[in-house]
């Protein structure tokens, strides 16, 4: 009998040569397994649980408005957004907010949000001037004081009569001092936030402000002695600039008119005299143009006694600012473009108003064309 098969079933097995690197692998093994539970661990301190979950899945659907309150903090808008259900959690929202330097830009007003959105997704729509096209009342350049309290009206439902009234009260709206409470073209033409807690008197207030903040940007008070002007006085030609040229003639038109300042002749427009009617046309006839009034440049030499819209920037820099050059004329010679040509003599002055009329002619058969197709 062989004595092997005692020696291969008793005692203790010989050490493997593979013990080390089993070993190796082990430990190895356990590292991954600790390394991933420690990820583990903290993605779910970021994101919470599953059944704590901080974001909705999707982009978002339906509508729902959510109404910022001026003043508003990021939090308190956070908060408004979770009780709409428009993300689920306010904490998140904040986190994402307080990087994104954008989000200072946040303004009052009415958004139009999405329900279950998640956090980035609407902070990004609240950013998206759409989301509160609702909110924004838009005064652009040349409105006249009572088209100024129409737009603002119709932007937030407050009656005319609450503008009307405010505007009793010119003392309460901050105009500079030396408008002497005559409120006619410090309605600065502008993009306002509206968040639904506005009066009429805050609202003509914020818009003379924004004109205080336009005027200290140009320097209109430091700058208006350099034209030989009163600041008043250089916004009323600013209102004839925004009345009868396109932006890129300003300059050369404000020229015109101290041109003939200058010279002591009447300036003779149209804008002053329709202002004067209370109508917008700019063609007049022979009755129109005689119409008594101070307004009527006609038949008066100087300027206006005030302003006959509220004028944007480029009309006031303009006006502190004309061009250099010896035209006495300007003449719109199209009507559908706006293109205007400038004359330093009566004959070239006539030659310009027969292209003016003959260009409107043109226009008057096209439409009639028009019509009859």
């Amino acid at each position: 009998m062989s004595q092997l098969g005692p020696l291969m079933t008793e005692g203790p097995l010989p050490p493997s040569r593979h013990h080390k690197s089993w070993t190796k692998r082990i430990v190895a093994l356990l590292s991954l397994a600790i390394a991933a539970g420690m990820i583990f661990a903290s993605v779910q301190l970021l994101r919470g649980s599953p059944q704590e979950e901080q974001e909705f899945a999707g982009g978002g659907t339906g509508e729902v408005t959510v109404v910022v309150a001026r003043g508003d903090t990021l939090s308190e808008i956070a908060a408004k957004l979770e009780d709409e259900g428009v993300i689920l959690s306010a904490e998140s929202f904040v986190n994402a907010a307080s990087v994104d330097e954008r989000a200072g830009t946040i303004g009052p007003g009415k958004y139009t949000m999405l329900r279950q959105m998640s956090s980035l997704d609407a902070l990004e729509l609240m950013l998206d001037p759409a989301a509160r096209a609702d909110s924004r009342l838009v005064l652009p350049e040349g409105l006249r004081l009572e088209q100024t309290v129409e737009a603002a009206s119709a932007s937030t439902d407050l009656p005319k009569l609450d503008f009307q009234e405010a505007l009793r009260s010119p003392a309460t709206l901050g105009l500079p001092s030396w408008a002497k409470d005559r409120p006619e073209g410090f309605m600065f033409p502008a993009t306002y936030d509206i968040a639904g807690d506005e009066t009429a008197e805050s609202l003509l207030q914020s818009f003379v402000r924004r004109f205080n903040q336009a005027s200290v940007e140009v320097g209109l008070e430091e700058r208006a002695s350099e034209v030989g002007l009163k600041p008043y006085k250089v916004l009323i030609v600013a209102s004839l600039l925004q009345a009868e040229v396109q932006p890129n003639d300003f300059a050369k038109a404000a020229r015109v008119i101290y041109n003939r300042l200058d010279q002591g002749m009447p300036l003779q427009l149209d804008s002053t005299v329709s202002y004067a009617l209370g109508i917008t046309d700019i063609l007049l006839d022979a009755e129109q143009l005689g119409t008594e009034s101070p307004f009527n440049t006609y038949q008066n030499k100087g300027l206006p006694p005030r302003p006959i819209n509220s004028p944007g920037e480029a009309a006031i820099e303009a006006a502190l600012n004309p061009a250099k050059g010896d035209w006495l004329y300007f003449v719109t010679v199209d009507p559908a473009t706006g293109e205007t040509r400038f004359a330093d003599d009566y004959d070239r002055f006539l030659a310009l108003k027969k292209q003016f009329q003959e260009n409107l002619a043109k226009a008057e058969q096209q439409a009639e064309s028009g019509t009859g197709e």
